[in-house]
């Protein structure tokens, strides 16, 4: 489970303004205490084993996805739309791990070549057999340039021969290390053992297109009618911002275990609005829940409340190459000032747990070093903050003045509204700015690097360490920070030839001490999983990663 720091337990020793006040009354300010589970109202009496008549899931989508192409996505709204249409080799199991998907088996002997043999029944939604090619052509067009995939430095990431040199341009897709020796036969050639590669092809990423699809339909390919997909449901109907619903796939290998007939996915970026119609009975599974809701939820549907740990921090990211947040003097100030406590515990307060590292403390094989900012008292971290501000030459006369980017949220604006207060309260001289975007304005401008301070948040790709610390390495696809330090890539680097996961434990932990110096984000507090799912739904199932599947979920009977 998540670790409390150490700091959290210092006394508080400043005073909080009205506007911060205000906000934590409007958020609710009960503490950890308020967070019973237990229900006021009974729970509906329900038989897990009787199946309802209408097999249909409606469920909260948190937003209009940015695009259904698994190659063409980076978030979690469209990763989990695209896990119920295409499948992986393998796909994440409840307890962190993996399980088989298209892959029945696979084998390695020395961590750096493996061998996956493909399901005889598996098929596309037309009916073609799912073969190695198509797995060999998919994560070539996901490394190829030419598809300018977000993610396409992921397999690189894997170590997979050649997929560096090809995305960036410097030899052709066809070098990638991925063969078919037979129509179920896929080989796969590493640069250097890896000894976690199966867990990291849970990613959507990884997923396989259909060719002939793709080729005929261009970038029209994911639309309703061309859709072909190799996963446990198929896509039939998509009206933008208002639904898209996907039906069982009677080809999918697995098909006679699916219980729901559909799913109906509802793209409601607001939380308080989806909350309204989850509890008016309109939605079976909620995306998320309205900060200001969750301590009478956990009191009035107890029962509902999902929440588990999850792989993954919230954290404001400072553009680096961008005066004054160039300056680490200035990103250090700023991120001292933030008092993680209040953020975790009160204006969050859903079970979250402050962050000094950008690597969670639920992730397998890391035990989170201290460092000296994150041992001291807060009132000492605002002192320091000050101290920096004013060395780093603002002050009364020169102010310093910058905008914060979100994506619009309810919750993300009130964390934009909590710390933008505790910056004017605790450094003075600042003058804030805040700007909210749509999810797909914003996903832009922050791949731009057109920002001064912005709101990220990183979920894990798979459970080890190296899934959020490769973030910030100087070519990583989604340093959108654009930090770069020649000593943290050459750790990571190092780590990862390191079979020992103690000893890559050491280098990730120097790896955080390195991110405690040059404070390229500012850390901010532990991510979990929080759903509202109604008693009526069965199967459902958080790993670390919130990788859920529809296609292990029913209806019972109500």
């Amino acid at each position: 489970m998540m670790r409390r720091n150490q700091s959290s337990n210092h006394r508080r020793t400043w005073y909080l303004g009205s506007a911060l006040a205000a906000l934590f009354t409007l958020a609710g300010c009960g503490g950890p205490s308020d967070s019973s589970t237990g229900s006021s109202t009974p729970a509906v009496a329900l038989d897990p084993t009787k199946l309802a008549a209408d097999q249909t899931l409606v469920r909260g989508g948190g937003s209009e996805p940015e695009s259904l192409d698994p190659h063409k996505i980076s978030g979690t709204v469209e990763s989990a739309l695209v896990r119920d249409l295409l499948e992986t080799l393998v796909i994440a199991a409840p307890d962190g791990g993996v399980r088989p998907a298209v892959a029945e088996s696979w084998d390695t002997t020395d961590n750096q070549t493996y061998i996956f043999k493909l399901r005889e029944n598996a098929k596309w939604s037309n009916g073609d057999p799912v073969t190695a090619n198509d797995f060999v052509y998919s994560w070539r067009r996901l490394v190829d340039p030419a598809t300018a995939s977000k993610y396409a430095w992921y397999l690189a990431a894997a170590k997979v021969q050649n997929a560096q040199a090809i995305s960036e341009g410097k030899q052709p897709p066809e070098d990638l290390g991925v063969e078919a020796l037979d129509p179920k036969t896929l080989k796969v050639v590493l640069e250097a053992p890896v000894p976690y590669f199966v867990a990291m092809l849970v990613h959507a990423s990884t997923s396989p297109v259909h060719k002939d699809t793709v080729e005929k339909h261009g970038d029209q390919w994911t639309r309703v009618g061309n859709y072909v997909g190799n996963g446990a449901f198929k896509l039939t109907e998509w009206v933008v911002n208002e639904r898209i619903e996907y039906v069982k796939n009677d080809l999918y290998w697995d098909a006679a275990n699916v219980k729901l007939d559909k799913v109906r996915n509802l793209p409601i970026a607001s939380p308080n609005a989806e909350l309204k119609r989850y509890e008016a009975g309109e939605i079976d599974f909620a995306y998320s829940i309205p900060i200001e809701h969750i301590h009478r939820l956990k009191k009035e549907r107890g029962n509902e409340v999902k929440t588990t740990p999850y792989i993954g921090t919230y954290y404001y990211e400072f553009n680096n190459t961008r005066p004054p947040f160039d300056d680490a003097r200035v990103r250090k100030a700023l991120a001292y000032a933030i008092d993680r406590d209040i953020m975790a515990h009160k204006v969050m307060g859903r079970g979250e747990e402050p962050s000094f590292h950008l690597t969670p403390g639920v992730v397998k094989g890391f035990d989170a070093p201290p460092t000296p900012w994150s041992q001291l008292a807060q009132a000492d971290r605002i002192a320091k903050a000050k101290a920096l501000l004013a060395e780093a030459g603002y002050n009364a006369e020169n102010p310093l003045k910058f905008s914060v980017l979100y994506n619009t949220n309810d919750n993300h604006k009130k964390v934009a509204v909590a710390i933008s207060a505790m910056w004017k309260q605790n450094l003075e001289h600042v003058d804030v700015t805040l700007e909210n975007q749509e999810w797909k304005t914003y996903l832009s401008t922050r791949a731009n690097t057109d920002f001064d301070i912005a709101r990220a948040g990183w979920i894990g790709d798979y459970n080890e360490p190296s899934t959020m610390l490769k973030l910030l390495l100087t070519d990583g696809g989604s340093n959108y920070a654009k930090y770069s330090n020649p000593s943290y890539d050459a750790l990571l680097a190092e780590s990862s030839k390191e079979m020992d996961m103690a000893k890559r434990a050491e280098y990730y932990a120097k790896a955080e001490e390195i991110l405690a110096e040059d404070m390229p984000i500012a850390p901010i507090y532990q991510y979990v999983i929080q759903h509202m799912v109604k008693p009526h739904v069965g199967g459902y199932a958080a790993d670390p990663l919130d990788n859920y599947y529809s296609k292990d979920m029913w209806i019972i009977e109500h």
